[in-house]
């Protein structure tokens, strides 16, 4: 479905799979109403079925909404619905609170209509406030609240891809290279993964290991892998589309995305999802979901959620040009295309009273998560003459990805410790990656072998592992919270501790993959660039907000951080409101930021090597790097700003505006690439000895660097009108529009130790021009009777890229690193269709098709093609290079 934003879209916009509370801190959850989108399919039954009959801890029933309510203006940030209708209850929603208070989910019936109620406007939210009952309505910043039916509405089995085709501030790479390819990662507002600062349930999640290494618009990230999360324990998300650093510490220097994950104590849903690309034939995908809710004791809850994905490889098609004169079919490099990925994820969430007598209830919570992926990803062919002793007919490099992530979080909160609501946890998450080749092949250890390591001339391991990486994060908090009334002014004060321990550690590959050159595809890490890297950080925050007159409410957050690499930060941000009627309401936000480098950035090196030449990354602090002009890296420094504006013209038409600024300060990136021979001294001075057969102006080196200083400047703009026909066989429609104008321009560029510029026109690109100045996502859910038809329409703007020279320009022009082709990629718009039919109250069943007519990115010239193979520009962020997509799925509720 289409993207939905806080206060523009208040109680409708993505209807929810099933009737919904969100509580926010300790506060019991509130009770969830029915919503204008949904009256042509919420049940019949509005007090038994509409409803969520929330429980705090001491057993207080929270009274249910009822259906006769009047629709209330959306004079808040926008929220998407989470509104009970049968066919969303289908795809498995459940109630939720944010913190681990319990809510209980009611049966849904299925094709009956009921009245408009109040909206969605009225839930609780938990991101972007420290309030205890801040509503989303009432949100001083803009925050696109993502159901769970929304969601799986898209057609994309992975999350990371929902969230892009729901909400038009998040973006993704086409496709990413070489193991980037094997991570899922996502922008907000056209800057970097690093960027996004990402919870769960408001705990911070720890990153991947697999750091994206080669040069693009996400080089250096080591993003949060939210396809690690099975999407069928996911309630909500909401986005908080603001600076929040001060809030929430570094990464949130673009803003938040936070999953809600369900806690209801009953009830579950299940669902099988398959597809396959309908023009290319393959890329065949099937995912199976399920999750159940559990009681226990007093009021304890249990919430388990898992999922099996699978998908195959897809390829596009494409003729090598090497292919006639060293006699090899044409088709047989299948470098362009999307990983083949097996992946099964688990999440085990659970609360309950624990001293129901003790400071108003002292509650336990918990949330484990295990995710497992296995991925493969081709390379470049490598032909016949390669080494024809092991591999005849040529062979294809397939990089690998044997991956585990996990976290556990565990927590005890109390409703009123000395007045306060506090909240003290514990969270430990890591990520570890075994980065490995198949098909391979060591060509000069095989033709000289190497006495060093005991390795035999006549030799090469066709399987190896490359290099290990492993990211962990282990955070302390201690929040308190307490609402409070001075001189007949309401005020929230809150205050809290953070203590958070991080490590890195790099694992050297097996000696075959890196002597002489290393292994085909790609290089394995050297024992003398492994390491195991740690830093400790401590923060205190203090956040007040006030209403000091009645229409008015200001936010103001402090914090300061400690990071023992790097010395102390302070991060500020002030928020404002103010509602001139119910139906016009203004707001603003002015806030610093700091982003700290991740330990990957600052340590990660690696090589890899292509059919003629060798390109590495070089260890910043390392004397290779310093030998061709690196320096020390510095934290980013940003400042953003923005105004918005939130009208309700008419009773079933809201529409917010807001615009930004995002001023970025030393933001990281990849160097300018040294060629040549001074690259492959470089290299060979972190003890790696390349192959004597690479051509000299295909090897180069770089690292990262505090790189350029940059401005954003953007507009959103998210209408939502609902239509009630009020005739059973016209039934209800949701339109939905949301728009993001976005540009980035470049205010400094650094140098480095010896005064040369780090970055080229290529390297600004993709800063300023890889992510689209522009994405629409316009939207039409309708619900007649047994029937639902979601039809969405995305248009991607212009993006423009400095393309490299590749095998097939003039010699003179090759592999330049100064000399580039200008190619824009033109707006594209893809069309999405899924239609639905509710068989009985307990399953629903949809077949669709995502990019509909096949839109494609534009093809570049030959020249620009390397192997003229690869034809799409993958680093920008605009139409999937995978075409039309057609899907199945059956969903089952009970």
């Amino acid at each position: 479905m289409g993207m939905i934003k806080a206060g523009s879209f208040r109680c409708l916009l993505m209807l929810t799979v099933c009737p919904l509370a969100v509580g926010a801190g300790s506060i019991p959850a509130l009770a969830q109403s029915t919503t204008p989108a949904a009256s042509s399919t919420a049940p019949a039954d509005t007090t038994a079925s509409s409803t969520a009959q929330a429980k705090h801890h001491a057993h207080k029933p929270v009274p249910h909404k009822t259906a006769h309510m009047r629709h209330h203006a959306a004079a808040g940030a926008g929220i998407g619905a989470m509104a009970a209708s049968p066919a969303a209850a289908s795809l498995g929603g459940s109630n939720a609170s944010s913190t681990g208070i319990r809510t209980s989910p009611g049966a849904p019936d299925a094709g009956m209509a009921t009245p408009a109620a109040a909206d969605a406007g009225e839930t609780v939210i938990v991101t972007g406030t420290r309030s205890l009952n801040k509503k989303a309505r009432d949100s001083t910043s803009p925050i696109d609240v993502i159901t769970n039916a929304a969601l799986t509405r898209t057609g994309q089995p992975n999350l990371a891809d929902q969230l892009s085709r729901t909400d038009p501030s998040v973006s993704i790479l086409a496709m990413g290279q070489d193991t980037e390819a094997l991570t899922s990662s996502i922008r907000l507002r056209g800057l970097n993964p690093n960027d996004v600062l990402v919870l769960i349930d408001g705990k911070r999640r720890h990153e991947t290991s697999n750091i994206a290494a080669d040069a693009g618009p996400d080089q250096g990230s080591t993003p949060v892998d939210i396809d690690m999360i099975p999407a069928a324990a996911i309630d909500h998300i909401e986005v908080l589309r603001d600076g929040a650093a001060a809030q929430y510490g570094s990464d949130a220097i673009a803003g938040v995305v936070n999953i809600i994950m369900k806690k209801g104590d009953s009830g579950g849903s299940a669902s099988a999802f398959t597809g396959a690309d309908a023009y290319n034939g393959d890329g065949w995908t099937y995912q199976l979901n399920a999750d159940q809710g559990f009681s226990f004791g007093r009021d304890g809850y249990v919430h388990l959620g898992g999922a099996l994905y699978h998908a195959d490889s897809f390829v596009a098609p494409a003729t090598d040009d090497r292919a006639a004169a060293d006699n090899f079919p044409g088709n047989s490099n299948k470098i362009l295309g999307v990983p083949e990925q097996t992946r099964e994820t688990l999440s085990i969430d659970f609360g309950e009273t624990l001293l129901p007598d003790l400071f108003g209830g002292v509650q336990g919570y918990g949330l484990i998560t295990y995710g497992h992926r296995h991925a493969e990803s081709y390379e470049n062919y490598r032909t016949p003459g390669t080494l024809p002793e092991v591999w005849p007919n040529g062979f294809s490099p397939l990089e690998t990805d044997e991956e585990n992530d996990y976290a556990a979080t565990l927590g005890v909160k109390a409703d009123d410790f000395f007045g306060f609501h506090v909240d003290l946890s514990t969270t430990y998450g890591a990520d570890q990656t075994n980065i490995g080749n198949k098909n391979t092949a060591n060509v000069s250890l095989y033709q000289n072998g190497d006495p060093a390591y005991g390795l035999p001339a006549g030799f090469t391991p066709t399987t190896v592992l490359a290099q290990s990486q492993r990211n962990s994060q282990w955070t302390n908090n201690l929040d308190f919270t307490r609402p409070f009334t001075m001189w007949n002014t309401p005020m929230t004060l809150a205050f809290g501790a953070e203590e958070r321990s991080e490590e890195y550690e790099l694992g050297a590959g097996e000696p075959a993959s890196y002597v002489l050159g290393g292994t085909q595809g790609f290089g394995g890490l050297l024992p003398a660039n492994a390491g195991n890297f740690s830093r400790n950080v401590w923060a205190t925050y203090l956040d007040y907000d006030v209403h000091p007159i009645r229409h008015l409410d200001i936010d103001i957050a402090g914090r300061f951080e400690h990071y023992t690499d790097f010395g102390n930060t302070w991060d500020g941000k002030i928020s404002s409101r103010y509602d001139f009627t119910k139906w016009l309401a203004v707001r603003g936000t002015i806030s610093n930021g700091t982003r700290a480098p991740t330990l990957a950035e600052e340590n990660y090196s690696a090589l890899n090597v292509s059919p003629t030449g060798a390109s590495g990354i070089l260890g910043v602090n390392s004397q290779a790097a310093a030998s061709i002009g690196a320096t020390p890296l510095k934290p980013e420094r940003s400042t953003n700003a923005s105004a918005g504006i939130v009208l309700q013209p008419l009773p079933n038409l809201s529409i917010t505006t807001d615009v930004y600024q995002i001023n970025i300060r030393d933001r990281i990136v990849g160097s300018l690439n040294v060629p040549g021979q001074t690259a492959i001294t470089a290299i060979e001075e972190t003890g790696a000895t390349l192959a004597p057969n690479l051509t000299p102006s295909d090897v180069y080196a770089n690292y990262f660097t505090n790189g350029a200083s940059t401005r954003t400047q953007g507009l959103d703009i998210n209408a939502n009108y609902f239509t009630d026909f009020r005739n059973r066989n016209l039934g209800t429609v949701t339109w939905t529009a949301g728009i993001d104008l976005n540009r980035t321009r470049i205010h400094h560029v650094a140098t480095d130790a010896s005064g040369q510029s780090v970055l080229n026109a290529q390297g600004i690109a993709y800063l300023t021009t890889a992510s689209p100045r522009s994405k629409i996502v316009l939207n039409a859910f309708w619900k007649i009777q047994k029937f639902d038809v979601d039809l969405r329409q995305t248009r991607y703007g212009q993006t423009t890229d400095e393309e490299t020279y590749q095998d097939l320009a003039p010699a003179s022009l090759q592999y330049s690193t100064t000399q580039f082709a200008q190619f824009v990629n033109t707006p594209v718009w893809v069309t999405d269709l899924e239609v639905g039919y509710q068989i009985n109250k307990r399953l629903h069943i949809a077949i669709g098709g995502d990019d509909l007519f096949n839109e494609r990115p534009r093809r570049l010239p030959a020249d620009q093609a390397y192997l003229n193979v690869q034809y799409y520009d993958n680093v920008v962020s605009g139409a999937p290079i995978t075409g039309g997509f057609y899907y199945g799925r059956l969903n089952v509720t009970w």
